[in-house]
């Protein structure tokens, strides 16, 4: 079994207390800029990758999906994301992101929330996920952004009065595994460049509608630490659409 900190119990509470676990949607700071972002879900089948607890499998049931699978590798996370969800378009499925398969051409839509940086090969992802894809299908993920995972301890450096000096950003070109400080824990994740990202979609059969780098909104910037945020990027979402194969013969 690939390495799961979720079905971890101690890491698992932690995570749960969480705005985003609390508050669900609402509670992500990136949310209100990959709302605006989203197609149009009407009578659409869906495939979410490293779907947590499940809240965007739900909305795109509540916004009309014909059908919705979610796929995660922790079965503590699925467990929350069937008592959540009341939608009857809507089944969980466990296993990874790298190895689940389906047919060709079973979904129009494929949306991952924060998951692919646990993956070591975004490669792998962007080939299976155009294979899913329907022709003019739309794939689009949020990821911690390139400059966030860079270096890999995830921590600000602080000065000797405790203000923040500066985010580390190092080995950037040099991707493969870092292992993250998250909610007080060790968490392995798999740096990857823009450049992967971007460029695997392109050479993958996808072509890029969409590239953001969400801000915190103004609702959030109470929390303690956010405003703290704006001083580097922490997430990155892409949009992209499918596009038809190259016809080759003359």
């Amino acid at each position: 079994m690939k390495e799961n900190n979720y079905d971890n119990q101690t890491f698992f509470e932690k995570y749960s207390q969480m705005e985003r676990s609390q508050k669900g949607l609402e509670g992500a700071g990136e949310w209100q800029t990959l709302k605006q972002l989203l197609p149009d879900f009407t009578g659409k089948s869906v495939l979410d990758l490293g779907c947590g607890y499940g809240w965007h499998c739900i909305y795109a049931a509540e916004q009309g999906a014909s059908s919705v699978i979610g796929v995660d590798l922790s079965a503590k996370m699925l467990e929350v994301a069937r008592e959540k969800t009341q939608e009857p378009q809507v089944s969980y499925i466990q296993g990874s992101i790298e190895d689940i398969d389906f047919p060709e051409n079973s979904f129009d839509i494929v949306i991952s929330s924060l998951a692919l940086h646990y993956v070591p090969s975004f490669e792998v992802v962007a080939a299976h996920v155009r294979k899913f894809l329907k022709p003019k299908g739309v794939f689009i993920f949020s990821v911690e952004h390139p400059v966030f995972t860079a270096e890999g301890k995830q921590q600000w450096v602080y000065a000797e009065d405790g203000s923040i000096r500066h985010f580390p950003v190092d080995n950037y070109f040099y991707e493969g595994k870092r292992t993250a400080e998250f909610l007080g824990e060790e968490v392995t994740k798999y740096h990857k460049t823009l450049t992967t990202y971007l460029d695997g979609l392109l050479t993958n059969g996808f072509q890029i509608q969409r590239v953001v780098e969400p801000m915190p909104p103004e609702s959030l910037m109470t929390i303690p630490g956010m405003k703290d945020e704006m001083r580097r990027p922490m997430m990155l979402i892409v949009s992209a659409e499918a596009i038809e194969p190259t016809n080759h013969t003359k």
